[in-house]
């Protein structure tokens, strides 16, 4: 059994704002399960249960005054073992110089959500800020596809990652949900075999087994990375959907630990 994991995309709050978010995030949206209480304690379970040696936080700055409180609540909770990722709103008047804070703290990353944030990956609006997080060093987690609580509108499928990195090759990044969630065709037609990140969290369970394997095994080993959206998804459940899909060990060592290690320096 892998003994080294690293979970790529979760989601945690603070104590104190956790019951609120979860009822804001839930209320229009029942039909939609969690598993955890969204504390960094609940967190630290499910990764103790499913032998997960460390996750990654991914907050969402939904208004441009969130930069500061997930920054400052970052910094707090940064540990071995949890590894948080800065956010910024794409109309924060300050994003330059709030990107560049994200790297001078130490963090290695940023997380976007273009439903959340009110923006399409390809727009022209977006160009400064990739550039931004190139200058800084960082990659760049990208919510891609449709979003389950919003209208099914295409703000970030597959066609707008090319356009992306094909302007901005250097950009690291990491495309979510294996590709684009719900646009899995088109992962399959234009990002699957090409060097770009995807993490697979909140899919394997929407895909049969048979194209999910031939989703994996054809897509570069060295860009893909293991995700669960806990606590939207439970850890071990995730787990368990990938290791029966019986991947090339060797494989299944890259997507568990060491693609993510090596983008976090870890």
């Amino acid at each position: 059994m892998q003994n080294k994991i690293i979970d790529f995309h979760t989601h945690a709050f603070s104590d104190e704002f956790a019951p609120k978010a979860m009822d804001a995030l839930t209320r229009n949206h029942p039909e939609i399960p969690y598993f955890l209480d969204s504390t960094i304690g609940s967190l630290l379970k499910s990764m103790d249960n499913a032998g997960i040696e460390k996750s990654v936080i991914c907050s969402i700055a939904t208004k441009p005054k969130q930069f500061k409180t997930i920054l400052d609540w970052s910094l707090e909770i940064q540990s071995d073992r949890i590894i948080p990722l800065g956010s910024v709103h794409p109309a924060d008047t300050e994003r330059n110089e709030h990107i560049a804070q994200i790297a001078k703290a130490g963090f290695k990353g940023i997380k976007m959500h273009p439903y959340y944030q009110d923006f399409y990956l390809d727009e022209d609006g977006m160009y400064k800020f990739y550039e931004q997080v190139i200058k800084n060093n960082l990659f760049l987690v990208m919510h891609t596809g449709f979003d389950v609580a919003f209208e099914f509108v295409d703000r970030a499928g597959p066609t707008k990652v090319l356009e992306v990195l094909n302007k901005f090759p250097e950009l690291k990044l990491i495309t979510t949900h294996f590709g684009a969630w719900q646009q899995w065709d088109k992962v399959a037609d234009e990002i699957i075999g090409k060097n770009i990140y995807m993490e697979i969290s909140f899919a394997l369970d929407y895909l049969d087994t048979a194209t999910a394997k031939k989703l994996l095994e054809t897509h570069p080993a060295d860009y893909i990375l293991f995700g669960s959206d806990s606590p939207w998804r439970k850890q071990d459940e995730t787990l368990n959907l990938l290791r029966r899909l019986n991947l090339e060990p060797s494989r299944m060592e890259k997507i568990l630990y060491k693609n993510a290690q090596r983008l976090l320096n870890v």
